[in-house]
């Protein structure tokens, strides 16, 4: 999305993440400081649109929705210390990239795009560190605390193309993650489907729980390796739903380590004093084809320091009781 302002029209983009919120929930989270009062006054007045159409404060946004947001004053950082923000301290490995697109291997620990209190993410600094580029919109998301394999769009086109490609459920994109995991997992290799269910906590906090009336999912997990204590799994989505490998791990009672959200907060704690101090999940491989040429392609993003080397740290403590044969190649890609 671009940011919201004072002298301007914007346009958000509706993504897996923001499917299901109320319309006027959406705005009061997206525009921050300014007056409910406010919100709702724009939204009788029909300023804000979906779809180029008026709808109700109620409305439920849908995955692909485009909301128009009239320009309205509120408060923020000054841009000058965003722009910094985002030149300084947004270090973006590019994987790869051409007229079409971006991949980039996103750092953890940095939001996809600015909004619900962050003044900047990934989307923010392209566009500052590229002040000549046209077009730059992303083409999906990754929660702020998993890195690896981000896709953004150069041009409408192919950006249309790789909505249509997320779109498809599985069908059009192979993306893998390797996530390390408490427990001993022992299946080599499991289907999981289970339906996930999307609420907001009193807190306003978006959260997902495995539920009946949630929507069909599907992960498939392969066993890498397993220690008395963790198992480190490759996770390929056949579905894209928000937090989806977060939630099936933690209700099969393998919560991914250093998952502040669905984890098991106690042993995050002492994974922080032995050097884990991030989550555990990383976006490593992708495979598509090309949203222009429709060329098959595929992106691999190395496993992190900040992930690999606790790996190392446990693996020099105690040899895996299992290891898969690619072991080995996975951990030392650079």
């Amino acid at each position: 999305m671009t940011g919201v302002g004072n002298n301007s029209v914007t346009h958000a983009v509706i993504g897996e993440e923001e499917e299901g919120q109320r319309l006027d929930n959406f705005l009061i989270r997206r525009c921050k400081g300014v007056p409910k009062s406010h919100i709702y006054r724009i939204l009788r007045s029909g300023e804000v649109r979906v779809n180029s159409g008026r709808v109700d404060a109620t409305y439920r946004l849908c995955t692909g929705d485009n909301v128009r947001i009239p320009p309205i004053r509120i408060a923020e950082r000054p841009q000058n210390e965003v722009d910094e923000a985002a030149k300084e301290r947004v270090d973006l490995p590019i994987i790869y990239e051409d007229e079409a697109m971006l991949v980039i291997d996103k750092p953890e620990g940095i939001a996809v795009h600015g909004g619900s209190g962050v003044s900047f993410g990934v989307i923010e600094a392209l566009r500052r560190q590229r002040p000549q580029a046209k077009f730059l919109e992303l083409a999906h998301r990754l929660d702020r605390e998993t890195s690896g394999v981000l896709l953004v769009g150069k041009k409408r086109l192919a950006l249309t193309a790789l909505h249509d490609m997320f779109r498809e459920h599985g069908a059009g994109a192979d993306k893998r993650y390797l996530v390390l995991v408490k427990g001993r997992w022992m299946n080599t290799t499991q289907h999981v489907k289970l339906p996930l269910y999307k609420y907001l906590t009193e807190g306003g906090e978006r959260r997902v729980s495995v539920n009946p009336e949630g929507k069909a999912s599907h992960t498939i997990f392969r066993l890498l390796a397993r220690w008395p204590d963790m198992s480190l799994l490759e996770a390929q989505l056949k579905t894209g739903r928000t937090h989806q490998i977060r939630v099936h791990l933690a209700h099969l009672g393998f919560p991914i380590l250093g998952d502040e959200k669905y984890g098991d907060f106690a042993l995050n704690k002492n994974l922080k004093r032995d050097g884990l101090k991030r989550m555990a999940l990383h976006a490593w491989r992708m495979a598509f084809r090309h949203p222009l040429t429709a060329t098959p392609v595929e992106y691999i993003a190395p496993l992190p320091d900040s992930f690999g080397s606790y790996i190392l740290t446990v693996n020099r403590k105690k040899d895996p009781e299992f290891k898969s044969e690619n072991l080995e190649e996975i951990l030392s890609r650079k």
